[in-house]
């Protein structure tokens, strides 16, 4: 594709009459983004058949004759022209637009509109939240697309999780066997000082050192308190996988529990995460400090609990109330971690004035990936 027919793509429809007429796949690819992004037209005060526009076109609009314009394609027909004339990165772009911008909530209340969609974390947030308005028929497939992303984002962070928890490396003690992620190399350096060759100038290694893993025995009780509030859904959904994932290891004692105005304890699904979101309800009004006073009761030995409480801290009762019962969980010696995203959001919103003041009670204040918070585990429970 030449780089003006690039451009006559990005422009869309208005600049036909200065850069030309595309033709073959670019045409259908034009006509295909048209159908989701002429869109922005109507809130412009632009006529859908060309009447204004910068370039001229409204002097001259290009029309066929009175009613033989095609109709709008199907949803099914357009999604298979996205999926056939674009690259799966650029289509899944193009998707995540019609849901998330233009509200085209029939992608996902129509099965066979569905079954078409590609399976991604937006199509998951986004069925998390119409979930209770789909019908028997579209939810036994949108089930089926949850487990999907989630088992995927489950085997992406595993591995990395466990590795992080398996135990920090003892600077104390070496351990025989070689694992090369252990790997002491200043000890193994001056282990074989000795052994420096003057001719070849340098030093050959009789024995590599490896560090030894410290494990913990006794398991730590990990409370994890997940503000459900429909901006919080991505972490929704880091967080019922890291709870799934911590879950499966014996060094902890999970507990998940979700709230809003009212706090649901999903601990008892932990084994299964799909079932912990299919039980969530994104959206409606927040009382964290009612959540955290639950979580407060679930604590038996405060020296060994961590509360990771993930929210925008956009607090709907009493601030006030909040912020004492922070104090009271730290002066308890609950270690105190507040989240304001889970899943790796970059400069997530929150309230920095309420965050701000339970910081000051004790609670650290972060926005961190699912590995990051398996790191932080590690120094805390250490």
């Amino acid at each position: 594709m030449s780089e003006i027919d690039r451009w006559r793509l990005v422009l869309g429809r208005y600049s036909r009459s200065r850069l030309g007429d595309l033709t073959g796949d670019d045409a259908r690819r034009d006509a295909a983004l048209d159908e989701l992004y002429g869109r922005e037209y109507g809130g412009r005060g632009i006529r859908p058949d060309g009447g204004a526009g910068d370039d001229g076109d409204a002097r001259r609009p290009e029309l066929g004759p009175g009613g033989q314009e095609e109709s709008r394609p199907h949803l099914v027909d357009w999604l298979g022209e996205v999926r056939e004339l674009f690259p799966r990165e650029t289509a899944e772009v193009v998707e995540r637009h019609a849901l998330d911008r233009y509200g085209l909530v029939e992608l996902v209340s129509d099965p066979e509109t569905l079954e078409r969609l590609e399976p991604s974390e937006s199509l998951l947030r986004t069925l998390l939240a119409l979930k209770s308005h789909l019908g028997e028929e579209v939810l036994v497939i949108a089930r089926r697309i949850i487990r999907q992303v989630v088992e995927d984002l489950r085997r992406r962070l595993e591995l990395e999780v466990r590795r992080s928890l398996a135990g920090r490396l003892s600077q104390h003690r070496h351990a025989p066997v070689p694992v090369a992620a252990n790997f002491d190399a200043l000890g193994t350096l001056r282990r074989n000082l000795k052994n420096y060759d003057p001719e070849r100038r340098r030093i050959i290694p009789q024995e590599v050192l490896f560090f030894e893993r410290n494990t913990r025995r006794l398991p730590w009780e990990v409370i994890i308190c997940v503000d459900q509030s429909g901006s919080m859904a991505g972490s929704v959904i880091h967080s019922a996988v890291m709870a799934g994932i911590l879950h499966g290891l014996p060094s902890f004692t999970v507990r998940l529990v979700v709230f809003d105005t009212a706090v649901v304890d999903l601990s008892d699904q932990l084994d299964d995460p799909v079932e912990v979101l299919m039980r969530v309800q994104l959206g409606g009004g927040t009382d964290i400090a009612r959540a955290l006073r639950y979580c407060s009761r679930l604590v038996e030995n405060p020296d060994r609990t961590v509360l990771v409480l993930v929210t925008d801290f956009c607090e709907g009762g009493s601030p006030t109330d909040l912020v004492r019962v922070v104090g009271e969980l730290a002066a308890s010696r609950v270690r105190l971690l507040g989240l304001a995203a889970l899943d790796g959001a970059a400069h997530p919103f929150y309230d920095r004035q309420i965050a701000g003041r339970l910081a000051d009670r004790g609670m650290e204040i972060a926005a961190l990936t699912p590995q990051q918070l398996a790191q932080w585990l590690v120094e805390v429970t250490s």
